[in-house]
């Protein structure tokens, strides 16, 4: 039982995340756990390694190689200066927004359109004399729920998308969770427009242009940028006509970030900007939750409860509530072999995405994006967004959130 205990203190820990005056990245917390069940041997090095999932590393090394070469080279802040432009006044720059990186981070994932995407609402602030916070809490809300609709939008729903034995991921995904996604991103402009009536302005606004720092990353980055959006609706047509043939998500982002790995002199540098934190973060959380499931604690528990928490409600419910305590990859990690051994249907899986995800919007803890745009908005914008300030609004939207999914999902 010792590494149930270990969680449970990881799940403290994520929850204060700061001792005295250390303050605890999440990736520091899951490694210590990790660190914990190795030292004691409640978990072998063997096992750890083989706990691993090759495929979804592979796959987050491809993308986070793709999104600093976007950054780095400048031409993300180009495409949204393209982006933004025809945005007349503050209603357009939220709807830009939510709808421009919600859908971008179907794609590029949310962690990554987080650490791009918030030095991009900060200049737009600062040009337009806009309330950053708005802007900031828009991002959030953005990358959380645009990435629910895809099997790669987010890491939770790669482990889903990988692990679950959903056939076609793409397709399965798009029908069943593209429409309430779109609903959600609408109810989000609303939402928002009502807490921040006041910086509703309606000026026009006056767009400057923005320069590419490096042409050559630049191009490289646009092409691994093409190649990626090929590839995935390359797959999405292999699924659509039942092709035999083994296109694993893992491909399709190294495949993509060849340009800018192989080609690109800057290489070095630009690994070692990577965001190596998060890929340290799923090593550790493989290992540790490898070894909880070992103890059989959770098998007992599906043993004993598998009637109340596999229906759609009890899924968005229990991922929305848990996700705040022990962040959303850990809670899948955990929820996915209860719902698979239960045999529940395609309904009951996306529930898990879908809340999992969504419970992001609930506070600044129920993500891992939400931190990194906290974070930097500090380091970069000297931008303080409190736990309640996001709270306050996170709470009735992801309330209306949830209850889009759960009609939806459940009357498919």
């Amino acid at each position: 039982m010792l590494p149930v205990y270990v969680l449970c203190l990881v799940f403290l820990l994520t929850i204060i995340r700061q001792i005295g005056n250390i303050r605890l990245d999440l990736w520091q917390i899951m490694g210590l756990g990790a660190f914990v069940v190795l030292l004691t041997g409640q978990i072998s090095i063997q096992e750890a390694i083989e706990a691993i999932d090759l495929d979804v590393m592979l796959f987050l090394f491809g993308v986070f190689a793709i999104g600093q070469a976007l950054e780095t080279s400048g031409y993300l802040s180009f495409i949204s200066y393209n982006l933004f432009k025809t945005a007349k006044n503050m209603d357009a720059i939220i709807l830009y927004l939510l709808f421009g990186m919600g859908f971008a981070s179907a794609f590029l994932m949310n962690d990554t359109l987080a650490i791009i995407g918030t030095p991009v609402v900060l200049l737009l602030a600062r040009q337009h004399q806009i309330e950053p916070k708005v802007l900031l809490l828009a991002l959030a809300f953005a990358v959380t729920t645009g990435s629910v609709a895809s099997p790669i939008g987010n890491p939770q729903n790669l482990l889903i998308a990988l692990n679950s034995g959903i056939k076609d991921p793409f397709v399965v995904f798009g029908r069943y969770l593209l429409l309430p996604t779109i609903v959600n991103l609408i109810l989000t402009y609303l939402v928002l427009k009502f807490f921040f009536r006041e910086h509703f302005s309606a000026a026009a606004l006056n767009h400057s242009t923005s320069q590419i720092s490096d042409p050559k990353l630049a191009e490289l980055s646009r092409i691994s940028l093409v190649l990626f959006v090929l590839l995935v609706c390359a797959k999405i047509l292999v699924q659509l006509f039942v092709i035999s043939f083994d296109f694993r998500l893992t491909y399709i982002a190294l495949i993509a970030a060849i340009p800018v790995l192989v080609l690109n002199g800057r290489r070095s540098e630009l690994i070692k900007r990577m965001d190596w934190h998060t890929l340290v973060f799923f090593v550790a959380m493989f290992i540790l939750m490898e070894s909880v499931w070992n103890t059989g604690f959770f098998q007992n528990f599906l043993t004993d409860t598998q009637h109340s928490v596999i229906s759609v409600p009890m899924v968005l419910s229990v991922s929305v509530i848990l996700s705040q305590f022990i962040s959303n990859v850990p809670l899948v990690a955990l929820y996915l072999p209860i719902l698979s051994h239960a045999s529940v249907d395609t309904g009951g899986l996306l529930a898990l995405a879908a809340g999992s995800t969504i419970a992001g919007n609930l506070s600044i803890l129920g993500a891992a994006s939400n931190v990194i745009i906290i974070h930097n908005a500090e380091k970069k914008g000297n931008i303080r967004l409190t736990f309640m300030e996001f709270f306050r609004i996170g709470v009735p939207l992801t309330m209306i959130q949830t209850g889009i999914y759960w009609f939806f999902l459940s009357f498919r």
